[in-house]
């Protein structure tokens, strides 16, 4: 079985960006600049957002983290994406989810530029997408496929299923699979059956949110297997994916380790994803 490693697809696509990112530099006489806006105190954002923030200066960008309480007004958090939407020393910009309850997530994507959108969910970005006309796609998916392309996998022509359906992974992760002329099938929680439809296909995509959901027996022997959840260690557990990955040595034709199969390509991706809004708007 071939390993996906996605965090050395990572490590290679971004020594691709620095040499563009120091020809950007020099060209606009700065770096570009990525603002994380993280609301309230939640430890899982904190430790992705100073991730994201670690990630953009081991490339040579510029990050600035704003860190807002959690009892910021949805008029206040509105004003300040209006600020990051006008000022022109800003290239990307990320509101980190989840966001408190009293805020609306589709106001926040109905706000931002679509110019400005590095995590690719605004609703201008999305329709962009759905209509061929992609500017950037959301980092997860689009990451996935970057995997697919390192390894020289071509899902033209091939069965594709992918399981979940939200609009960070499963609807755009569809999309994207069928833009490059695979046939795809959407299973989710309410599927009949969902055995059937994922011992067909020929690569998988599993965004279920369900730890170990899935092993060898549903998947047909030769199938390219793509995990993208993500379960913490707690309770004695380890890290651990949506797919029993052991199961699968012997069986699948490929597939991705959960740690380090899809997750490092999120991350590259969001600095892919800013750094071609920043080339687009400076029209490099």
């Amino acid at each position: 079985m071939l390993i996906l490693d996605g965090k050395a697809v990572s490590e290679a696509r971004r020594q691709a960006l620095k040499p563009r990112i120091v020809s950007f530099t020099e060209k606009v006489g700065r770096a570009p600049h990525l603002v994380v806006v993280i609301i309230g105190d939640v430890v899982a954002s904190q430790v992705y957002v100073r991730n994201k923030v670690k990630a953009c200066e081991s490339v040579g960008m510029k990050s600035t983290k704003i860190a807002l309480p959690a009892e910021t007004t949805q008029a206040e958090l509105n004003l300040l994406l209006d600020r990051l939407n006008a000022d022109d020393e800003v290239d990307g910009v990320l509101v980190q989810l989840p966001l408190p309850k009293h805020l609306d997530e589709d106001e926040v994507n109905r706000r931002l530029v679509a110019a400005k959108d590095s995590d690719g969910f605004t609703f201008e970005t999305l329709g962009h997408l759905w209509a061929g006309q992609k500017l950037v796609a959301p980092c997860t998916p689009q990451g996935v496929m970057s995997i697919l392309e390192h390894y020289k996998i071509s899902v033209a022509g091939l069965n594709a299923v992918v399981v979940g359906r939200s609009m960070i992974v499963g609807k755009p992760m569809g999309h994207l699979l069928l833009e490059a002329n695979a046939t795809v099938t959407i299973c989710h929680s309410k599927t009949k059956d969902l055995r059937d439809f994922t011992t067909r296909a020929d690569i998988v995509v599993v965004a279920a949110g369900q730890r170990h959901l899935l092993g060898r027996e549903d998947f047909k022997q030769g199938a390219i297997v793509i995990d993208v959840g993500m379960h913490g260690s707690g309770e004695g557990k380890g890290l651990a994916g949506d797919v029993r990955f052991s199961e699968l040595e012997g069986w699948a034709k490929a597939a991705t380790p959960v740690p380090g199969g899809v997750g490092p390509m999120t991350i590259t991706t969001l600095l892919e994803n800013t750094l071609w809004l920043a080339e687009r708007r400076q029209k490099l």
